[in-house]
């Protein structure tokens, strides 16, 4: 890899940059619509030059990380310009809009549908951090419709980011279960925070009282609203189903609460409790 182009200089475009500033030899190339991010980028020495698109012709690796709505515009804008050795894949949260956008794209096989399952609440060329990736998976979709050379060398980027790489059939079931493990979470982060803004309205309760439980429950709720809608857009319908059985389950423990039945909530608590067991699996395996 000589020459790299990361369109999107954002947590996750500026983290990749960075590590693959520090573990290759390779040119970073700096894309972003916002102006101040590239200023940004190259002060903080994340990138080594800013350019535009007419650079991709050049490019061994074009690694695109944009909010959803536009990645599948730019993917095929992308290929478009690619030249014949060229690797290019994406790092955003859904993947089944993109995969549908260049299914029949002349140059479909030089594309890595992808998603390094890793960030922070934090947005910006600022939030770009080193070790970002390291312990984490990252999820390889429709991994028959890439060259194997292609998927190859992905895969290598993200084991040298000491990143766990596992593949899902199909850009939907990818969309499904994130809605789940990932998605709702956000919105539940979102919502409480919400909530506790409209009921309790002396903030500096909310900040007096705040322990570290409520900070950490609703931590997501600093997220970037302007990267989290649209991925709420797009996997609405998953996310749809997703909320309903949140509801029921919201709803389930408000009826018990109603009865006064410590002995369900104690209960239902218990059952819940391994999720521990379910995510120290997930950790060391």
């Amino acid at each position: 890899m000589k020459k790299i182009a990361v369109i999107g200089l954002g947590l996750i475009g500026g983290s990749l940059a960075l590590e693959l500033k520090k573990n290759s030899w390779a040119t970073i190339y700096g894309i972003d619509k916002n102006e101040e991010h590239l200023k940004k980028a190259l002060e903080l020495g994340i990138i080594f030059q800013k350019a535009d698109l007419s650079i991709i012709p050049e490019m061994d690796v074009v690694i695109i990380a944009v909010p959803v709505n536009v990645i599948p515009q730019i993917t095929i804008e992308v290929l478009n310009l690619i030249n014949e050795n060229a690797l290019v894949f994406d790092v955003g949260s859904t993947k089944l809009a993109v995969c549908d956008a260049i299914k029949d794209h002349k140059n479909r096989e030089h594309f890595v549908a992808l998603h390094p399952i890793a960030g922070t609440e934090f947005s910006g060329p600022e939030a770009a951090i080193y070790d970002l990736f390291t312990g984490k998976v990252n999820i390889i979709c429709e991994r028959e419709r890439s060259n194997p050379v292609m998927v190859d060398r992905a895969m290598a980027i993200f084991e040298n980011l000491k990143m766990k790489n596992v593949f899902m059939d199909s850009a939907s079931q990818h969309d499904t279960h994130i809605a789940y493990v990932s998605h709702l979470s956000h919105i539940s982060s979102f919502m409480l925070g919400k909530t506790v803004l409209e009921i309790e309205k002396d903030e500096k309760n909310i900040f007096n009282m705040a322990g570290s439980g409520f900070a950490s429950t609703v931590r997501l709720a600093k997220s970037n609203p302007e990267t989290w809608t649209p991925i709420f857009m797009q996997n609405r319908d998953n996310l749809l189903k997703s909320l309903e059985e949140y509801i029921k389950n919201l709803n389930q423990f408000k009826d018990i609460l109603t009865r006064k039945s410590a002995d369900d909530v104690l209960n239902i608590m218990e059952n819940t409790n391994r999720i521990k067991d379910v995510l120290a699996g997930i950790k060391h395996e």
